[in-house]
């Protein structure tokens, strides 16, 4: 586990810096990076905003491993990851107005000052003290993805008078380096809870510092400002009533809370795991962090690219990726009709297949046939998208169906079905 770990995080990274270097190398710089004082504007926003997500970053991999060091049953820890995130949601309702009444600076520092407790509830086995870490940890949460995005909106268009336009692109910037230091924040906190063999609170201790001076630089280099006007009760409202009135956002909460519950999952789940069979869990945690990276590049230059300039190599690989899904697919299938379909009823059921199968493609292939080139292509991908994840809900529907069927587990060596763990 410990090599694999390594490799894949060398394999992705190299992925990444070689996907950014030839985006990079096609992305003509624009107006706004070359305007000094929105630069000079952008770094004092960033300086103090990546010490604060590297901070926490920092805290991520060995969360679990620190409860579990202190001999902590799994449930108990799973009530810890629960009680930050319910604090987490609870003064995420109430984060915005906080931010707007107190004061966007002084909520920055406030952050700072709850984040550095936060850590320091770490050195304390008390069951309480933690409950209270996680408590302070939700709110520190709330105030990072709040407090500091509202300052830099409201300097940006109301006391230096830049473009709105430009606005994304700092965001879009911050994104990308957010990625960068949660893969240097993984390997920090290897460095620290195990090669330097400071233990797993050792990375909490770590962000203290980068905390303290988040604050400060807030405080010395940042002006205030404030939204009073802006009532708790009147941004509730309007957000259910937008919710409500709008499909569309309905839909998107609905695919925001369904996928994020499951990463929130996964974020309990991956260290027990993975620790007991020895993985580096600051360089596991650097490898997640590059994957997503290279997701994000990936997307970026899915979107970035105009019809005209197309990628045969990109495609290709895309391609054969599929190829490869089918090379899964055909004997996967071939087994499950040989021990769902009755023998004798094979060629008539098969050939019931091929009617929805081959009309799809007959029409697909008319609209294809009926649109522009590029056009059509484009939205027959997305289509075959659409069409496949269909297909994966078939499958998951399936394999409640026959989850117990002993016949339709695939052998062991032994000749035995491999049964279900417990």
């Amino acid at each position: 586990m410990l090599v694999t770990a390594y490799l894949a995080f060398i394999g992705l990274l190299a992925s990444c810096l070689g996907l950014e270097l030839s985006r990079c190398r096609a992305k003509p710089p624009g107006r706004a990076c070359s305007n000094p004082s929105f630069i000079r504007f952008q770094l004092d926003f960033y300086q103090v905003y990546f010490l604060a997500l590297a901070a926490d970053w920092l805290q991520a991999p060995y969360l679990y491993k620190l409860y579990q060091h202190y001999y902590f049953l799994e449930g108990q820890i799973a009530i810890l990851y629960v009680c930050g995130l319910a604090s987490t949601v609870l003064f995420g309702l109430v984060a915005s107005s906080l931010v707007d009444w107190l004061g966007r600076k002084k909520s920055c520092v406030l952050f700072s000052l709850t984040y550095s407790l936060c850590c320091l509830t770490k050195l304390s086995q008390d069951y309480f003290v933690l409950l209270v870490g996680r408590a302070l940890g939700g709110l520190s949460t709330a105030l990072l993805f709040s407090a500091f995005e509202a300052w830099y909106i409201h300097e940006h268009v109301e006391r230096h008078d830049f473009p709105a336009e430009w606005i994304p692109a700092t965001f879009a910037r911050a994104a990308f380096w957010n990625h960068v230091l949660a893969i240097v924040a993984g390997v920090a906190a290897e460095a620290v809870a195990s090669w330097m063999g400071l233990g797993p609170v050792a990375p909490f201790v770590a962000a203290i510092p980068l905390l303290a001076l988040a604050g400060a630089l807030a405080l010395r280099n940042w002006g205030e400002n404030y939204d009073r006007q802006r009532a708790f009760s009147r941004t509730c409202a309007g957000g259910l009533r937008c919710l409500l009135s709008d499909r569309r956002v309905l839909l998107l909460g609905t695919i925001q809370a369904l996928f994020e519950s499951v990463i929130f999952i996964f974020v309990f789940l991956w260290t027990p795991v993975l620790d007991p069979h020895g993985a580096p869990l600051g360089i596991v945690f650097s490898s997640f962090m590059a994957a997503s990276l290279l997701g994000s590049s990936l997307y970026r230059i899915a979107t970035s690219k105009s019809p005209g300039q197309e990628s045969p190599v990109e495609s290709f690989i895309a391609f054969l990726l599929i190829e490869l899904a089918c090379g899964l697919y055909f004997p996967s299938m071939s087994f499950l009709r040989r021990k769902v379909i009755p023998e004798t009823e094979q060629a008539g059921v098969l050939n019931w297949f091929r009617v929805p199968l081959h009309l799809l493609a007959c029409l697909g292939l008319l609209v294809l046939h009926d649109s522009d080139r590029k056009t059509g292509t484009r939205n027959m991908f997305s289509i075959c998208s659409a069409v496949m994840v269909m297909a994966l809900l078939a499958v998951v529907g399936l394999f409640t169906v026959v989850r117990h069927d002993a016949e339709l587990r695939v052998p062991s060596p032994t000749g035995e079905p491999y049964a279900p763990e417990l």
